[in-house]
């Protein structure tokens, strides 16, 4: 029986629902092997090394970070990085005062369209990690103002909704360099959400900039947001550009709305790839 990998997993310390015990946990009973914490713009305190065994099962130390990639809203995940690097928080010290600065405007915002008076630190409060869109979210399904997260996004937050602000995004080749001053691979995150109409081009340059691997596998059928093209033209694409080709399910924990864990299997051997492309820590 073949070794199993998610190489995109969210939890409480981002927009999740639980710590990265109890997603492990979870994943060894989905019958993973092995994991990556990928948390959005900052790493779970739980991880303390770059791989680690927890519950079982071998989690590597990840991160997701929001990026400006031609021009586009993107995302680029990083693997085996060392959690507690300078390059990486010093990049995260930036996007979160970004974030409290894009949320307080959002709930400006909704509070103007709606008659609210909702706080940030009411809203913050709901975070364990960095503040999102699914904690204001929250706020307003408590004061009434919408029946669940759901409708708080299709009304008001989700992208070019009314109370919508855009968060300032870094460079990728900011990013990637982040990521691998802290030992890590770096990889395009879910490419087929991304209108592109050059992609050797884009490819050209993030490989130039240091990025090593691309997500390949992704559950785009769970989303509701446009895909542009499909994991085939990627593959192909990684295996032109020399990209190790990983993917991931993008679960955020039960209860989430986005609870996809299972749904996306890499083989092991694609982590093996990954761990011989990490560069020594800087």
């Amino acid at each position: 029986m073949g070794k199993w990998a998610d190489l995109h997993l969210h939890t409480k310390w981002s927009d999740g629902t639980v710590g990265v015990a109890e997603t492990a946990r979870r994943a060894r009973e989905a019958g993973f092997s092995c994991i990556a914490i990928t948390d959005h713009d900052t790493v779970s305190p739980e991880l303390t090394a770059p791989v680690t065994e927890i519950e079982g099962v071998e989690v590597i130390c990840g991160v997701e970070i929001k990026a400006e990639v031609a021009g586009a809203r993107a995302e680029i995940l990083g693997y085996f990085i060392d959690p507690r690097h300078p390059a990486l928080w010093e990049l995260f010290a930036w996007m979160r005062e970004a974030r409290v600065e894009r949320m307080r405007a959002m709930i400006a915002r909704c509070n103007e369209l709606l008659g609210a008076d909702i706080t940030y630190e009411e809203v913050a409060s709901r975070a364990t990690g960095s503040v999102g869109r699914p904690h204001l979210a929250a706020a307003l399904v408590e004061r009434g103002l919408v029946s669940d997260v759901q409708e708080a996004f299709e009304k008001y937050l989700g992208n070019d909704m009314p109370c919508y602000v855009p968060l300032p995004r870094a460079g990728a080749a900011r990013v990637i360099a982040a990521i691998r001053a802290a030992g890590g691979v770096a990889a395009l995150a879910h490419p087929g959400f991304l209108d592109v109409d050059d992609w050797d081009r884009v490819l050209s340059a993030l490989v130039a900039q240091g990025m090593g691997a691309l997500e390949v596998h992704y559950p785009y059928g769970l989303s509701s947001a446009p895909v542009y093209r499909g994991p085939e033209e990627f593959a192909r694409l990684a295996d032109a550009y020399g990209l190790v080709p990983t993917g991931g399910s993008d679960d955020h924990g039960p209860r989430s709305g986005k609870e996809y864990l299972g749904t996306i299997r890499i083989p092991y051997s694609t982590v093996a790839e990954l761990a011989a492309l990490a560069p020594s820590t800087a």
